[in-house]
C-alpha cells in the first residue's frame, strides 16, 4: 500500500500541511456552567442578589464547546485574577457525531 494521496503527493504530508493551514483560523469557545428553565413571571422578578438555581451539579465538570458542538468538560481555576478552564474529558470524535 501506498501513502501517496489522490494528488500523488504524501499523504501524511498533505495532512500536516493543511492542519497548519487551519491553525490561525478563530473559533468561538464557550464554557458552559448550566442553564434552567424560568417562567417569565419569574424572570420579571429577579432583581440583584436574587439567586437561580441551575439545573447543574455543584462540583460536576462544565461543558466546553467550539462553534457550538461540545468538545470536551473541564473545571473553572483561577489563574492570577482571571477564571480558566482546566480540561479533565475529551470528547471522542464518535460521541461529538452522536450529539449531533
Amino acid at each position: 500500500m501506498s501513502d501517496q494521496g489522490v494528488d500523488g503527493g504524501d499523504a501524511p504530508f498533505a495532512s500536516a500541511q493543511n492542519l497548519k493551514l487551519l491553525e490561525s483560523v478563530e473559533v468561538k469557545l464557550i464554557v458552559e456552567v448550566g442553564g434552567t428553565k424560568i417562567s417569565i413571571r419569574d424572570l420579571l422578578k429577579l432583581s440583584e442578589g436574587s439567586v437561580v438555581e441551575l439545573e447543574r451539579l455543584a462540583g460536576e465538570l462544565l461543558d466546553i464547546s467550539v462553534n457550538g458542538t461540545l468538545i470536551a468538560r473541564g473545571e473553572i481555576v483561577l489563574v492570577g485574577e482571571r477564571l480558566g478552564i482546566r480540561v479533565s474529558e475529551i470528547i471522542s470524535p464518535e460521541q461529538r457525531l452522536r450529539n449531533l
